[in-house]
């Protein structure tokens, strides 16, 4: 019996790149092949339209097999496919007691791990009820201050059976003794004990501009509990890189890896200097990368990623199956907007599937208001559904490293890697970590990557969906978790006045875990665990991607609440529907980007008509919208007519091209075009009108 082998594709010819080339060139008729086919980056790639396999060697593939090295396609040979990834959720409720409710649904629900993220006050060293965080308390975080706070806010989870994730700032060694002491309270054996220290003092400093101790002090601090967490808890990590800092503030991926893998040696030389192994020391970090909603370049960053750390490990000498990243993947904080909030649903969504398929260890998404205030119940659970959907749903941890041997995006891989190398490199040439952000220059850097892509959000190169795409002025808000925050302040004066403790100051972590189980705070941990030496250095300043477009927006609500209606642009329509609809809603999505209302009047065809409706639109300003061709005819007499009656300011969409002498003359004041600074257009527009525009929300 004979088989046949279908082959596919078998009766074609095989074409060459240049016969798609030569293809491509006709399809653009003379067009730059460069300008319309080549994406650029912020990184300064250029991604082509096409790859093939003389893009990427077909022998001696150097990413090699998952769990080896060069651990480019996962840190174990079977990846998420026997257990899937850790399902983690982030929690930050204010009130101790709410946060607990949260996450007992969570675990019940699909998640199988916690980070609990401290309060302003906390993550700077101070107890709720600290006169010096008087403002802090309570503010993007929950208000933990003693071992009752941390027992209230845990009541009925598993402490053996769920993963607990601290996000404590610079007060990271108070939090860690807080949890040590409560596995203590609860009697879970040392053995058994599961939880993330998450130390990043240098994070930390980089995200605020201080610490309340010197460098010197915080990374021995760090080598002290990572010493101590291997010798007692086997099941614990001390130590977390989180690359969200550098992101946050505008880096491109390439330098947020070059700083996450510069501190990642730093963390090294302070376990090593504490007496731990090289081995021993990689055994506990976990390193933390936010993504954004560019699905490849995600994937790429976190398998350059592992490639880089595990090649740092063996020039440090650690053996190679100690060399595999542990890897934590969250949603990008600056790609979340305030407007059309529910899109974030969607962007997390493209995150978690971009750090399942590059081999997340664990994945935390970003609920949908997060950028709001306080997160509620359903957004939640939506955020937690994502990921539960995407892992038993689409199996999406079923196959290891799906992207591997895609000619795209293993190149973007390589080519990630080696630039985040050399800049890693040009970092350790500065001195490292601490130099760098001591002198301010990793700050500046980043600045500058952050000016550039604020040029490229403001001309809608790098676009927003909901906020300087096709925006919503009518949307109705989004309600957030009801948080009474001087109720919450008073509560927690009143129950730690009560049982302030005066007992004598520790001087290490040990001691520091039997200081709280007698009531020491983490207020006072932290006075006694520091060294009384504050840091000040230039600080990686944070910004969201809208923050612009949604200040305009923000200007614009305030003047609908002080005049009972939005300030507006009559769109002067002329022509039939035919003629002006693609560019009267071109213009219309472009003001209503700035929260400017966009009334649109019929198609015109005289002029004394469009002035009338103009007249009753109760805009001040207007903008011409047809085609090329009724432009050539009518625009002149219609910009004449609206100015003479009054228009303060008269656009026109489109670009004039060698008419634009002849429109000019007639009134026109501006163009708006695809390409234009649509940022500096409605900034402009708003100084015309008077709204004050405070600036970003952040």
């Amino acid at each position: 019996m004979t088989q046949d082998i279908l082959a596919l594709a078998g009766d074609f010819p095989t074409l060459s790149r240049e016969a798609w080339l030569a293809l491509v060139d006709k399809a653009l008729k003379g067009a730059p092949f460069e300008k319309k086919m080549v994406t650029k980056t912020h990184e300064g790639f250029s991604i082509q339209p096409l790859y093939t396999r003389a893009d990427w060697p077909s022998t001696g593939d150097p990413s090699g097999f998952p769990g080896v090295m060069p651990f480019t396609r996962g840190g174990t040979a079977a990846g998420a496919v026997l257990h899937g990834w850790d399902v983690r959720q982030e929690h930050a409720h204010p009130d101790p007691a709410a946060a607990n409710a949260q996450i007992l649904t969570d675990l019940e629900r699909g998640a199988s791990s916690v980070t609990l993220r401290f309060d302003a006050a906390g993550r700077a060293g101070f107890d709720s009820d600290d006169a010096e965080a008087a403002d802090l308390a309570g503010v993007e975080g929950m208000m933990i201050a003693s071992l009752d706070d941390l027992d209230t806010a845990l009541a009925g989870v598993f402490l053996d059976g769920a993963v607990v994730g601290l996000q404590a700032g610079a007060a990271f060694e108070p939090a860690a003794a807080l949890l040590a002491a409560l596995w203590a309270r609860r009697q879970i054996a040392p053995a058994a004990a599961l939880g993330a220290f998450n130390a990043d003092p240098l994070g930390t400093l980089a995200a605020t501009g201080s610490l309340p101790m010197s460098a010197t002090r915080a990374l021995s601090r760090l080598g002290a509990l990572a010493a101590h967490t291997a010798r007692s808890y086997p099941q614990a990590t001390a130590v977390m890189v989180d690359g969200a800092p550098y992101h946050d503030g505008g880096a491109n991926e390439v330098q947020t890896l070059a700083a996450v893998l510069s501190t990642g040696v730093a963390y090294l030389r302070a376990m090593e200097a504490a007496g731990l192994g090289i081995d021993e020391a990689a055994a506990q970090m976990v390193f933390s990368l936010p993504l954004d909603a560019d699905i490849f370049l995600g994937v790429a960053k976190l398998r350059a990623a592992r490639r880089l750390w595990a090649r740092v490990l063996e020039a440090s000498g650690a053996s190679e199956p100690s060399r595999a990243m542990r890897l934590h993947a969250t949603t990008a904080r600056r790609v979340l907007t305030r407007r059309d909030p529910w899109v974030n649903m969607l962007r997390g969504t493209v995150s978690c599937f971009a750090g399942a398929v590059g081999g997340a260890d664990s994945i935390a998404v970003a609920p949908f208001d997060a950028a709001l205030g306080v997160a509620t119940d359903f957004s939640r659970r939506i955020a937690r559904n994502v990921q539960v959907i995407l892992l038993e749903e689409c199996n999406l941890g079923r196959v290891n490293d799906p992207a591997g041997g895609s000619w795209y995006v293993e190149t973007l891989t390589d080519r990630l890697a080696r630039e985040a190398w050399s800049a890693f490199q040009g970092l350790e040439a500065e001195g490292g970590m601490v130099a760098a952000l001591e002198s301010g220059a990793l700050a500046g850097r980043i600045a500058a990557t952050w000016d550039d892509r604020r040029k490229a959000i403001a001309k809608r190169k790098d676009p927003l969906t909901g906020v300087s795409e096709f925006p919503n002025l009518a949307e109705a808000p989004v309600a957030t978790a009801p948080v009474d925050l001087a109720a919450l302040r008073q509560a927690a004066t009143t129950r730690l006045s009560a049982a302030r403790w005066d007992g004598v100051a520790p001087g290490d972590f040990a001691a520091a875990i039997e200081a709280v189980g007698t009531g020491a705070t983490l207020g006072a941990l932290a006075r006694a665990l520091g060294d009384g030496a504050a840091l000040r250095v230039p600080a990686v300043v944070p910004h969201v991607l809208a923050e612009d477009f949604e200040a305009l927006r923000d200007a614009s609500d305030d003047w609908l609440a002080a005049h009972g209606q939005r300030p507006k642009i009559f769109l002067a329509n002329l022509g039939p529907v035919a003629q002006h609809t693609a560019r009267a809603t071109f213009a219309k999505n472009f003001f209503e980007a700035g929260g400017i209302e966009a009334v649109a009047g019929a198609g015109f065809d005289e002029a004394a008509d469009c002035v009338a409706a103009w007249r009753d639109s109760g805009a001040k300003v207007a903008i011409l919208c047809s085609s090329d061709g009724l432009y050539e005819t009518k625009a002149e007499d219609m910009a004449r007519a609206l100015k003479a009656a009054g228009v303060s300011r008269l656009y026109l969409a489109g670009a004039p091209g060698e008419r634009r002498a002849l429109y000019d003359a007639a009134g026109v004041d501006a163009y708006i075009q695809a390409g234009s600074d649509v940022l500096g257009v409605l900034g402009d527009l708003h100084a015309h009108l008077g709204l004050a525009v405070e600036g970003s929300a952040r």
